[in-house]
């Protein structure tokens, strides 16, 4: 994962983070456009099987997430033990927590708590400030037809 790190490190530079300024430090770090543009930025990346996204809020807030680890549905469109692939889920977010704590972030890493928006959902989450913005690792199913994924998002406060 240490592509997102990476871009995690580049992105605190961004101030304030803006969809421009992300496309630009996804560009540096050598991550290949995947052609989604949106209002005349990229906003979807592809680095080392890593997805990243850049999402823009009516409010001008941007987020900007990753994809390190993903189980999709099974042929008939669910999981046959849903508790299984959680569990998977769970271990893939507890084996890239480290690198996150033990990264040249972790000295601007405050520990936050979680909302009660956070434990509906994700399946498990941790969450910290990184210098005023919140870093966000946790595991997500959207939709039970969807993919259970380990994302990583950092986004400003307010941010929905």
């Amino acid at each position: 994962m240490a592509a997102v790190i990476a871009m995690l490190e580049e992105l605190r530079d961004v101030a304030p983070l803006t969809a421009e300024g992300a496309a630009a430090r996804f560009t540096a770090q050598e991550w290949m456009p995947g052609g989604k543009p949106r209002n005349g930025v990229e906003t979807s990346w592809d680095k080392d099987g890593v997805g990243g996204w850049i999402q823009t809020f009516a409010s001008g807030a941007v987020s900007v997430s990753f994809a390190v680890w993903i189980r999709d549905v099974d042929e008939s469109g669910y999981f046959d033990d849903l508790e299984a692939v959680y569990e998977q889920g769970e271990q893939a977010l507890a084996d890239f927590l480290p690198e996150i704590e033990e990264s040249s972030l972790a000295g601007h890493l405050v520990e936050a708590e979680q909302t009660a928006a956070d434990k509906d959902e994700f399946i498990a989450v941790k969450k910290w400030t990184l210098d005023g913005r919140i870093l966000t690792a946790g595991v997500i199913q959207q939709d039970t037809d969807l993919p259970v994924m380990v994302v990583v998002a950092l986004e400003e406060p307010g941010a929905a």
